[in-house]
């Protein structure tokens, strides 16, 4: 008989709606809170027959059921950070309010009004209700049209996101999250806005082409309680969680009959790819070496299959005659390559780059060139910009000529490699 070896994470709760489709409400801030290292609770204020296409009906549970929930998880565990969603009625909010006024852990509130799908999930006479909620909350996170409903006013800029924070602020939340996808949605940038008492800081990042956004708000709400709870100030839990909301809106998953919904574990599945990338990139390694010839050095990269930051690369550096170079020498300039064409053809995997004094005659309707002038993450991103081909043959251009070939597979990358290299021979 093994003596058990118990795991103790920090307690988390949510209280929200259940979304039959997964991808929102208590099944998302479930998922979330688990991936983001807490022990998830909930307490379901409602229940919708919801999906990716939209809300067919929705019912308001007893509010007798949702305190006795309310008593059930708060009896038993020590709760390390709330979170609350779709709370649809007046009634619900007033007990929900009295609930999060006498815990002590951080709250964060967000007001769902509507869902992505355009579908209402709150009753109108309801919208007053939130504002003495807000008052008690640790971080209220309004997407640009709830502010509006909340405050009253509009909100069509930036600036207008910080006045609103200010003035959530200023209602009693400690912090005011205004995001903003819902602002100037023909601009390739997002910028959320973080208020607090003291300080205003503004996140921004490439507006992801998709319309798969169903359960954003949802996830990332319960992704900055799982954070708080973990012990993260608000300003690191909401650059952490507007950095993940990138990646699971980008990697979002392709199911259902509407546009999809947002990857809830996509940081969890990353981590998880991550542990294998010093395996394939020695896998690289040792095809290019086989291959011998010129004797130039040659720089290399690997890339998890979420990868959005140098953190999700690992390199290498190694010559023809065999000799293999310590990793920390790598060309990080092969890195930026990698995540440039990564950000216009996420399925790439992999990356080498060489420099040979002749130009491969075998190449000119495949490659994408650049200048080595230009910032090498965006020129590379614009120079593989709807190319179809795996791999693709990248030249820069400058003093020398540095080809970088990259692909989603080993064996693609490898081969078109000894294709160069043989020219240059």
């Amino acid at each position: 008989m093994k003596p058990p070896a118990p795991e103790r994470r920090p307690v988390t709760v949510t209280i929200a709606g259940s979304d039959s489709g997964g991808g929102a409400g208590i099944q998302a801030d479930l998922k979330t809170m688990e991936a983001t290292g807490a022990f998830a609770t909930s307490v379901i204020t409602a229940v919708t027959a919801q999906n990716t296409t939209g809300l067919t009906s929705s019912q308001i549970l007893p509010l007798d059921e949702i305190d006795a929930q309310c008593d059930a998880v708060f009896d038993d565990f020590e709760v390390a950070a709330i979170k609350t969603g779709m709370l649809a009625s007046a009634d619900v909010i007033e007990l929900v309010t009295d609930r999060v006024a006498t815990a002590s852990a951080p709250a964060v509130v967000d007001p769902v009004m509507v869902a992505t799908s355009g579908d209402r999930l709150l009753d109108a006479d309801a919208e007053d209700a939130y504002e003495t909620l807000i008052g008690e909350s640790t971080l209220v996170t309004p997407n640009a049209d709830e502010a509006e409903v909340l405050l009253g006013e509009s909100i069509e800029t930036t600036a207008d996101a910080r006045s609103a924070g200010q003035t959530l602020v200023g209602m009693g939340a400690e912090a005011a999250l205004v995001k903003g996808g819902h602002l100037h949605e023909d601009e390739a940038t997002v910028v959320d806005v973080l208020v607090t008492g003291t300080d205003i800081e503004e996140f921004e990042h490439p507006r992801i082409d998709t319309d798969a956004t169903h359960g954003s708000g949802c996830t990332l709400s319960s992704a900055v309680a799982a954070r708080l709870a973990n012990g993260d100030s608000v300003l690191d839990a909401v650059e952490w969680g507007t950095e993940f909301m990138h990646s699971a809106v980008r990697y979002h998953h392709d199911v259902g009959q509407g546009a999809g919904a947002v990857h809830h574990l996509v940081d969890l599945r990353n981590r998880a790819d991550q542990r294998q990338l010093d395996q394939r990139l020695e896998t690289l390694a040792k095809r290019v070496r086989k291959i011998g010839g010129g004797g130039s050095q040659v720089h290399l990269a690997a890339a998890s299959r979420y990868a959005e930051s140098r953190a999700d690369v690992v390199t290498d550096t190694v010559a023809f005659d065999g000799a293999a170079r310590s990793s920390n020498t790598a060309d990080e300039r092969v890195v930026q390559r990698l995540l440039g064409v990564r950000d216009a053809i996420p399925t790439v995997r992999f990356a080498v780059s060489v420099t040979l004094d002749t130009d491969p005659d075998h190449l000119p309707s495949t490659r994408h060139t650049y200048s080595a002038d230009a910032p090498i993450r965006s020129a590379c991103r614009d120079s593989a910009a709807g190319a179809t081909e795996d791999p693709i043959v990248l030249e820069e251009r400058g003093e020398t000529r540095v080809y970088s070939v990259c692909g989603s597979t080993v064996d693609a990358v490898a081969e078109e490699i000894g294709e160069l290299e043989r020219e240059e021979q």
